[in-house]
């Protein structure tokens, strides 16, 4: 790995992280449930980037298989509370 590749990466992770503090920040402050949602979504992607970018800064494929799993179970949390919030159930009879 290069001298730059390595320091574009742990910028990055640092990046992430600061993102993921102030996500959580959203998410405890939020005044509606709409903020909160939206700040649960901004942190699962933020986890996923920073799980994406220790795959290439380690060098194994296992980080991008985990990276696809955090993607799908984020977006379907997402959609259903959406569904939730906008319906308010989830699964209609």
């Amino acid at each position: 790995m290069t001298t730059v590749l390595f320091w574009a990466g742990t910028y990055a992770l640092s990046c992430f992280a600061i993102a993921l503090g102030f996500a959580t920040f959203q998410l405890l402050r939020g005044p509606t449930p709409q903020d909160r949602v939206l700040a649960l979504d901004t942190m699962y992607i933020n986890g996923m980037l920073i799980i994406l970018v220790l795959g290439v800064q380690y060098q194994t494929g296992l980080y991008f298989d985990i990276a696809v799993v955090i993607s799908i179970f984020g977006f379907v949390s997402s959609t259903a509370m959406a569904k939730f919030l906008l319906r308010g159930e989830v699964i209609e009879p």
